[in-house]
Parts: C-alpha cells; sequence; structure tokens
C-alpha cells in the first residue's frame, strides 16, 4: 500500500487520449500542411522544365 499513490484521478482513462502519439506535436505538424511535400517537388519539376524550354526557344528565335 505504500508504493500506491495517495490520490487516484478518477478522469485518468477520460484524459489518456492527450497522451496519444497521434496527438505528439511532430504528428499534428506533419498533418498541418497535406500535400506540400508533392507540391514543392511538382512546383520544381516546373521551373526547370519552364527554363530549358525557354533556353530552347531563345535558341531557336536567334538563328
Amino acid at each position: 500500500m505504500a508504493n500506491l499513490p495517495l490520490f487516484r484521478d478518477p478522469w485518468a482513462k477520460r484524459e489518456a487520449w492527450r497522451k496519444h502519439p497521434f496527438f505528439s506535436n511532430r504528428a499534428m505538424f506533419a498533418s498541418l500542411f497535406p500535400g506540400f511535400g508533392i507540391a514543392v517537388v511538382a512546383f520544381t519539376a516546373y521551373v526547370v522544365a519552364d527554363n530549358i524550354y525557354e533556353k530552347t526557344r531563345k535558341s531557336d528565335v536567334s538563328r
């Protein structure tokens, strides 16, 4: 009996969801901007393709 807590929290089961890993700060930040990684990759690919297209177009116009 000496190692038991003096007071037992009657709401512990109802508050347990707050400690679940789904509600951690890292998980919350990761789901803050869904699709952001894919958008960065797509935008980068667009910019690279546009730059290549413009270089080839400028070289064709100057001939």
